[in-house]
């Protein structure tokens, strides 16, 4: 059966690429994206299908584009970030927290399943560094990790209770060379990228030997779209499954990227504020529970990653 899919936060870092590639799998016209406004170079998105606007703050408007379009799925991006997050914590409060509620009482009313993701925020400073397990303490000290925790635990509420078919993937620093990210603590990951082909010379705001989850925005499409369409009976876990493709600190980054431009220089200067947050977060997750109940599995590492990424974004950027 086709699904008719409504993606929230379509113009962001990963839903301006989620999109297009739905668009390819389900038709363009069964995708439909959605933002606060027709945000200036996002043509893209808003033209090779239906776009509506929708703030998921106000839950008329979600109810309105998911009876408009008979909507079955809905893929719930639209969120503040930590690094953003940390200034502005009520909006993150709001946008995070009420958004979910609200996507998920319209679910609730229109039988849609829901898709979105949480984060490796959601741990902190007590859950176990190193391969972090499934299911683990998760105490996080900054507000997006707490939304995202309250989130996780709200879609578990959903499911048991009205039976909403929820689900979602705990996501490491997604790197992407088609759009910026929006104000996270890996950012730093994809910055460092454009700068060694700019200007062969890269300040790094987290300190050396800081390792956190990564994954190639091509994987993160693909562990979206394989949830969704996995069978609902192997799900043990639904929401929020530990993914990850690989763990790297700043100076592995950066040995990766000099054996492709040699005369590539880092320093660093230490943003004590993403110092806290990456502190508190893992160094490398088990992501056996998504493997095995459906079937994840990742293509890319960070030597693949860094030759696409700089391939890609050579001809992005004429250099």
């Amino acid at each position: 059966m086709t699904k008719k899919i409504l993606i929230t936060g379509a113009l962001g870092q990963i839903g301006s690429e989620l999109t297009m590639y739905m668009r390819k799998i389900y038709g363009d016209n069964n995708v439909v994206a959605s933002g606060l406004s027709r945000k200036e170079g996002a043509e893209k998105v808003i033209e090779s299908g239906p776009f509506e606007i929708v703030d998921v703050t106000k839950p008329e408007q979600i109810a309105e584009a998911v009876k408009k379009h008979k909507v079955d799925w809905i893929v719930h991006l639209a969120a503040i970030l930590s690094a953003v997050g940390e200034k502005k914590p009520g909006l993150a409060w709001d946008v995070n927290m009420n958004g979910l509620y609200n996507i998920l009482e319209v679910a609730k009313e229109n039988d849609c399943g829901v898709f979105t993701p949480s984060s490796i925020a959601a741990f902190g400073p007590n859950t176990p560094k190193d391969n972090t397990p499934q299911d683990t303490i998760q105490r996080p000290t900054t507000m997006y990790g707490v939304t995202k925790v309250a989130g996780e635990l709200l879609c578990d509420y959903y499911h048991k209770r009205f039976g909403v078919d929820t689900r979602g993937v705990r996501f490491p620093g997604l790197i992407s060379y088609t759009t910026l990210p929006g104000g996270g603590t890996t950012d730093y990951a994809v910055h460092i990228y454009y700068e060694a082909l700019k200007n062969k010379k890269y300040t790094c705001p987290i300190k050396e030997g800081t390792y956190m989850d990564m994954m190639y925005m091509p994987d993160a499409l693909d562990a979206i779209v394989n949830l969704i369409e996995a069978n609902p009976d192997k799900l043990v876990h639904r929401n929020a499954f530990n993914v990850t493709a690989m763990s790297f600190a700043p100076e592995d980054i950066y040995a990766e990227i000099k054996k492709h431009i040699p005369d590539f220089e880092m320093d660093y200067d230490v943003d004590p504020v993403l110092q806290d947050i990456a502190d508190s977060w893992p160094n490398s997750l088990d992501d056996s529970a998504a493997r095995e109940e459906w079937g994840w599995n990742p293509k890319y590492d960070l030597a693949e990653m860094t030759k696409d990424m700089l391939e890609k974004l050579k001809k992005k950027l004429n250099k």
